[in-house]
């Protein structure tokens, strides 16, 4: 095996010819975050619904001002109990979205509720309308009250009309989202470093106004588990419009609901991107508002979409795993492990108050409150999880290492000679830099290496000895543009200025440049790889 060099502390992939540096564990991006964050507000209006009986019900909303998110609240023990609700949205052609449930944000929120403070459902990302229609079902049995004098037939619907009077205090919070610079943050990559967390991008960097806050930070003791959330509504969304949500979110939370911050200590999106949540420090105990009755000593990472039937993107399955595997290892807890808690109670929480259930050291909100969350295609991905965040702080081994190859042209080559079982073996690197734009990995029986000029190529045996000792790609020959060609006396390699032509028969290896052959000395290096080209040479039928 052939190790030239040591590996370099930030990484590269070679995706498609195109050099992506890897994002590494960064607090904020520069040039990001710095303009006036009134600027970037969220902008929250509010329509009430009126009358509404038993059964369903359908209002439709409209706004002059674009808006993206939508969310229902109601006076706390107020009309919100035994309804349920369903939003979409007018698209620019008139026709309608799809339907998405307003999931009620049963158990989230701090353990000691804030007087007054209204009930409410996630906001639900519907993408940007001025028009939309809420389906609210409430209990067969509730009063209906009479209807606005300008009911439509025909319609299907009844027009929200703000001048009404209020039988219900259940109203529709619209958010407008601004687009900002900070909503063009760069995309992380799928591949990541082995015991490094994903890129985090911090409050500044998604644009929260401090100002907004009320109060300081909480700090607990320490964090002993990790919780898993999802945000529910739509997954429909694109990378440029997180950032946004997430200020609508900590808007929504922070004014509107009056938990003072955002409720979760940290957000994952389905892109991949990380965004800090709570205020006080990512790498501090600060607790949430995130799990009623267990906001103590743990931390709530939310991903950020529904994931009630469809799954969340492999990457954002990763970069929370990856995540949680940081965090909890800054305060030695074991991601596999268990945990015993103490139960602060609430409406919403199964375990009463004083209770000391034992859970897993990552486990969901579904797992100590009476909801759905993180939803059942998130919850079935929970051992994966755990997998790995508890791979975070190992040496890696064969797996992590392809994983960090996965989605580049090396891992690409590497799957199409047969992966782990082909002819290089397993991976022994993850991706590092050469000379230029040059990225290679190396594996159980040689390497690959890749530049958008030459493509990616193996090189193995004695071949791949040879060009080493002419000091790889910074030699004579340059890199590797095609793989191993057999003849019957010769394996012939073509590099970038010339071949490497290995004798079966002598089992020497001549150079060629510019036409001129130089047989070449053997190779003095004490580990020699499992060779390729040691085939028993053909019997000539003459």
């Amino acid at each position: 095996m052939l190790y030239r060099r040591p590996l370099p502390s930030m990484l590269f992939t070679a995706v498609a010819a195109t050099a992506v540096v890897l994002p590494m564990a960064i607090y904020g991006i520069p040039g990001v975050g710095d303009d006036d964050p009134q600027a970037r507000a969220p902008q929250l209006a509010q329509q009430p619904l009126t009358g509404l009986g038993g059964g369903e019900t359908i209002r439709e909303i409209h706004q002059a001002t674009p808006f993206s998110l939508v969310a229902l609240t109601s006076e706390k023990g107020g009309d919100l109990a035994g309804t349920s609700a369903r939003i979409r949205a007018k698209k620019p052609d008139g026709s309608w979205g799809p339907w998405y449930e307003a999931e009620a944000m049963d158990g989230l929120g701090p353990d000691t509720p804030t007087p007054g403070a209204p009930d409410g459902t996630e906001p639900v990302f519907v993408g940007r309308t001025t028009t939309v229609q809420i389906a609210v079902t409430r209990p067969v049995q509730a009063p209906k009250p009479p209807e606005p004098a300008d009911d439509r037939p025909g319609l299907g619907y009844v027009p929200a009309n703000v001048e009404q009077p209020l039988p219900q205090n259940i109203n529709a919070v619209l958010i407008s989202p601004p687009e900002a610079p900070v909503d063009t943050l760069p995309r992380p990559s799928a591949v990541t470093a082995p015991g490094s967390p994903p890129q985090i991008i911090n409050r500044a960097g998604w644009g929260a106004d401090e100002g907004m806050r009320c109060g300081d930070p909480v700090y607990d003791r320490g964090i002993r588990a990790g919780i898993v959330h999802h945000t529910a509504g739509s997954n429909d969304y694109a990378p440029t419009d997180s950032a946004g949500i997430i200020r609508s979110i900590y808007e929504y939370h922070t004014r509107t609901l009056g938990w003072c911050d955002i409720a979760y200590n940290a957000m994952v999106d389905k892109y991949g991107q990380v965004f800090e949540g709570r205020a006080g420090g990512i790498d501090r105990p600060v607790e949430g508002a995130h799990t009623g009755g267990f906001n103590r000593d743990t931390w709530g990472v939310a991903m950020l979409g529904n994931f009630d039937q469809a799954a969340p993107t492999q990457i954002q399955l990763e970069n929370t795993g990856r995540l949680l595997g940081w965090r909890l290892g800054l305060d030695h807890i074991d991601p596999k492990g268990t945990v015993i808690l103490a139960s602060a109670g609430g409406s919403f929480a199964k375990f009463p108050f004083g209770a000391t259930p034992t859970l897993p050291t990552i486990f969901t909100h579904r797992d100590v409150g009476i909801t759905e969350c993180p939803g059942n295609a998130a919850y079935a991905a929970m051992g994966q999880i755990r997998d790995i965040a508890a791979r975070f702080n190992r040496p890696p081994g064969p797996a992590d290492l392809a994983d960090t190859l996965r989605g580049g042209a090396i891992f690409m080559r590497w799957e199409s000679m047969g992966g782990p079982n082909g002819a290089l073996g397993a991976p022994r690197s993850p991706e590092a830099s050469g000379e230029g734009p040059t990225r290679y990995a190396n594996f159980e029986r040689g390497a690959i290496y890749w530049s958008p000029t030459s493509g990616a190529e193996p090189v193995t045996g004695e071949i791949y000895k040879a060009w080493g000792s002419l000091g790889f790609e910074r030699g004579a020959l340059g890199l590797p543009t095609s793989g191993e060609i057999h003849e019957p006396q010769w394996i012939v390699q073509n590099f970038q200025h010339g071949t490497l032509n290995f004798d079966r028969q002598h089992g020497t290896v001549t150079r060629v440049i510019d036409g001129v052959p130089t047989e070449l000395p053997k190779a003095d290096i004490a580990k020699t790889p499992i060779q390729l080209e040691r085939f028993t040479p053909p019997i000539s039928p003459a």
